[in-house]
């Protein structure tokens, strides 16, 4: 009995002891790490064919191409991340960019590109086209854009094919850390998760998610290659603000500008005959510096131009001390503009014609109005603009572009990157109520002047700008008919012919503070009448707005609509 108690007892220990062994080797292998390692390929799963794309410091969602040994990425993170300025013709099936000295055009798949009309050879294509999309090579796009990159291999070495490209495009400081003690990186902040490599003592690392965000002991850093994971907080010292700079240099874009105050007018030319007015319309003025003939429009849809361009003219404006700014419109209701503006070879043409008619009669410079674009040819304008600048300052020809004042709907004039190109943004302050408003009020009250110059000023430098004032003004008629009012336009009259509407009328005009004009209203056969006149003192207070603002200078719309003491004000002699 007691042999068989001693028996039960040494079984029980046993038992016991096993127990022990078991759960000790179970909980320390649950205490220690663990050692399963994983391939940065399995880790990854990046497709054949493709290399991930490390953007700064994050994985970019989606994949760049691997062609033969050359990555490729897709133009709309191209124009989006890295740089705007590329641009892409899918109907001729040719890439753009245009330096400020060079037009550069890739055509698809071809491996030699053309450079201001030049061919050059270069190895590899800069555009290709996979499964409907256009990507970019990156060499090319390195070439113009301020990034920084360098491709890696699933490899440690950073040999073989390439599987993923770690590019820089937001420079500044970053925050940093140095291993003090070997550990290793893992996919998780977890010590059980599989480890993707040791990370040698004095290696530095990244610091990611807000400086290194920590889970279970673990901080959320990037290796110097690009390879995102998990080290121990413990082995890794206090972190330090490093300053990633670029190495870019960004292009320049010289200017053809005046160093003097801009004073532009417009001088509408309809037939050639009109050119022969010059010298008596300008007799009267003082002040202006560059005057703006209305001579070039788009005629057809290849770009051709029509013109009334006249050397004779351009003479006798230089020998009144006046430079000439020939204008071009899209007015012709026979053209489609985002038909000629998105077709390359129609804006060549464009810009080859206005250039050589330009050189021809010796103009001074090229002044842009294209008004009421499609919201869709925007991209296609500002490319037009590019294009157009390269061969104006080669030739040293002012560009200047006019716009109506910033607002919402016409945003896709991109202001700021017309600030870049032109060496002249000329904003048209007037039509602040046009023939179609739901409601009667001023052509260009002090305020509209005011919010035009302020918010221009945010999107392009203050050296460029030419805000540009009325000579006119509107008529509004109200009637009533059935108990609706009904609300036109009777009459858009110059300076002139607007006084004479008021003596007809034996009507005296009020000064009105808010919108720093002279207003009369009347009632004459039914109708009631409202007028903001413009004249030398309405037009003093904006002139000394736009003066106060140091902008490049004043423009008037146009020669002939104005009378005679308003060139006091603009002259600097008149009240301001």
């Amino acid at each position: 009995m007691e042999k068989r108690a001693k028996q039960a007892v040494i079984g029980t220990l046993l038992v016991l002891i096993l127990i022990l062994l078991i759960g000790g080797i179970t909980l320390a292998r649950y205490l220690s790490p663990g050692r399963e390692g994983i391939s940065l390929a399995d880790y990854y799963h990046v497709p054949a064919g493709e290399v991930m794309i490390i953007l700064d410091d994050k994985i970019y969602e989606k994949n760049a191409l691997l062609s033969g040994d050359q990555i490729y990425v897709d133009f709309d993170t191209v124009v989006q991340r890295f740089n705007k300025r590329f641009y892409w013709d899918g109907a001729e099936q040719v890439l753009i960019y245009t330096t400020p000295t060079q037009v550069i055009k890739a055509a698809l798949q071809e491996t030699s590109m053309e450079i201001n009309g030049e061919r050059v050879d270069t190895g590899y294509p800069a555009v290709i086209e996979r499964n409907g999309e256009i990507w970019l090579l990156l060499d090319f796009i390195g070439q113009y854009s301020d990034i920084r990159y360098r491709a890696y291999s699933a490899q440690e070495t950073g040999e073989g094919v390439p599987q993923r490209v770690l590019i820089t495009s937001v420079f500044g400081d970053y925050l940093y850390a140095d291993v003090t003690k070997e550990t290793q990186l893992r996919t998780d902040g977890d010590r059980k998760s599989p480890i993707l490599r040791q990370v040698a003592t004095g290696e530095k690392l990244m610091l990611l998610d807000g400086g290194g965000s920590q889970k279970n002991g673990y901080l959320t850093v990037m290796t110097q290659d690009g390879v995102r994971g998990y080290v121990l907080n413990k082995c890794v010292g206090e972190g330090y603000y490093e300053r990633l700079a670029s190495d870019f240099e960004t292009p320049v874009y010289t200017s053809v500008a005046d160093d003097e105050e801009v004073m532009l007018v417009w001088h509408v030319v309809t037939n050639s005959t009109a050119n022969a007015n010059l010298s008596g319309l300008i007799a009267q003025t003082k002040g202006v510096t560059v005057v703006a003939p209305t001579w070039f429009s788009i005629a057809s849809n290849d770009g051709a131009i029509s013109s009334l361009a006249d050397s004779n003219y351009v003479s006798t404006a230089h020998s009144l001390g006046l430079k000439v700014w020939g204008l071009i419109d899209n007015f012709s209701e026979n053209i489609d503009s985002y038909a000629i503006l998105s077709s390359t070879t129609a804006r060549e043409r464009l810009v080859k014609e206005l250039i050589s008619v330009a050189l021809s009669c010796g103009l001074d410079g090229i002044n842009i109005d294209f008004e009421s674009l499609p919201v869709e040819a925007g991209p296609h304008f500002i490319q037009f603009l590019r294009e157009l600048s390269v061969s104006c300052r080669k030739y040293q020809l002012v560009l200047s572009v006019d716009n109506y004042v910033p607002a919402g709907y016409n945003r896709y004039y991109d202001f700021a990157e017309q600030g870049v190109l032109a060496d002249y943004v000329v904003i048209m302050a007037y039509d602040e109520h046009y023939s179609g408003s739901q409601e009667a009020g001023s052509v260009s009250s002090i305020s509209y002047v005011e919010n035009a110059i302020k918010d221009t000023k945010e999107m392009v430098p203050t050296q460029k700008i030419i805000m540009a004032l009325p000579f006119y003004t509107r008529l509004w008629k109200e009637t009533v008919v059935d108990g609706v009012t009904i609300l036109g336009v009777e009459r858009t009259p110059g300076m002139k012919d607007a006084a004479d509407i008021l003596k007809e009328n034996n009507v005296e005009a009020e000064w009105d503070e808010e919108t720093c004009q002279y207003y009369a209203e009347y009632d004459k056969e039914e109708a009631h009448y409202r007028i903001w006149l413009e004249e030398a003192h309405s037009l003093s207070e904006k002139v000394a707005r736009i003066r106060q603002a140091e902008l490049a200078g004043i423009g008037a719309w146009r020669l002939g609509l104005e009378t005679e003491d308003v060139w006091d004000v603009f002259s600097g002699s008149g009240t301001e």
